[in-house]
C-alpha cells in the first residue's frame, strides 16, 4: 500500500475528518487487516490564510510546496491538499513538484459528470465561489456552474470561518444554507449543490439538503483511498 501525505491545517476540523475516514475506509476495505501509512504536514492556518486574503499566491505557492515537499522526503507517495481553496495555486504547484497532486476539482467533476449533472451550484470560501478553479473542470466537460449571490456569497464566507474553521455547527446556519440552495434550486434550476469546502459536510448533508449533495471531501477521500490501494 502507497503511503499517504496530506497537506492539512487548512483548517483543523476537515484535516481530522480526512485522518479519520482515511483510516476507517481502508480499514474496511481490508476487512480489518490494514490502515494506511498516513504523514500530515499541518500549516498555519493563519499564515496561508493572510496569503490568500491579500492575493499573496507567490507566497501561498512556495509555503505549500515546502510542506510538499517534506512528504515526498518522508516517503509520501500519495499526495494532497486537504483543502479545496488551496487548490487556486494547484496548476503552479503540479508544474514545480516531483510527484502528482491529487486535486479536488478534477475528481470532483468526475463524479458530477458521472451523475448526469448538466447545472450545479457551488458552495465554499468567498475566494473558491468567486474563482475559476474549482469550475473550470466542471465547465469543460459541459456543466453549468452557478453561485450564490453576492451577499450570500459573503454570509456563507463568513459562516465558514467565523463557524464551521472551529467546529461550531449551528442550527441557524444550515437554516440559511438550506434557504440559499432552495433559492438557487428555483431561480437557477440546480440539479445538485456542490460543497466546495471541506468543512461544509459538517453541516450539510444528503440527508438535509434540497437537492443532490456532492461532498467534494467525500469524493475525494474515495479518490485518495483508491490510488493508496493500488
Amino acid at each position: 500500500m502507497r503511503k499517504i501525505g496530506l497537506v492539512g491545517g487548512t483548517g483543523p476540523e476537515s484535516t481530522v475528518m480526512y485522518y479519520k475516514k482515511l483510516n476507517s475506509e481502508i480499514d474496511k476495505l481490508t476487512d480489518g487487516k490494514a490502515m494506511p501509512d498516513i504523514a500530515i504536514e499541518s500549516v498555519n492556518f493563519r499564515k496561508a490564510w493572510d496569503y490568500v486574503s491579500n492575493n499573496r499566491y507567490d507566497l501561498l505557492t512556495d509555503y505549500l510546496e515546502e510542506k510538499i515537499n517534506y512528504l515526498i522526503s518522508g516517503g509520501a507517495e500519495v499526495i494532497s491538499l486537504t483543502a479545496v481553496t488551496m487548490h487556486m495555486v494547484y496548476d503552479e504547484l503540479s508544474k514545480r513538484i516531483s510527484y502528482p497532486l491529487v486535486s479536488i476539482p478534477k475528481a470532483l467533476s468526475e463524479a458530477v459528470v458521472s451523475a448526469g449533472i448538466s447545472r450545479a451550484g457551488l458552495l465554499g470560501t468567498v475566494f473558491t465561489m468567486e474563482q475559476d478553479f474549482m469550475k473550470k473542470d466542471l465547465i469543460l466537460e459541459g456543466v453549468q456552474v452557478f453561485v450564490p449571490n453576492e451577499k450570500e456569497r459573503e454570509l456563507i464566507g463568513k459562516r465558514i470561518f467565523e463557524e464551521l474553521e472551529k467546529g461550531v455547527i449551528k442550527e441557524s446556519t444550515l437554516d440559511e444554507l438550506v434557504t440559499i440552495i432552495n433559492r438557487m434550486k428555483e431561480s437557477d434550476g440546480i440539479e445538485g449543490i456542490i460543497l466546495g469546502c471541506t468543512e461544509l459536510p459538517l453541516i450539510l448533508n444528503s440527508g438535509n439538503c434540497p437537492v443532490r449533495c456532492f461532498d467534494a471531501g467525500d469524493i475525494h477521500l474515495k479518490k485518495l483511498v483508491s490510488l493508496a490501494m493500488k
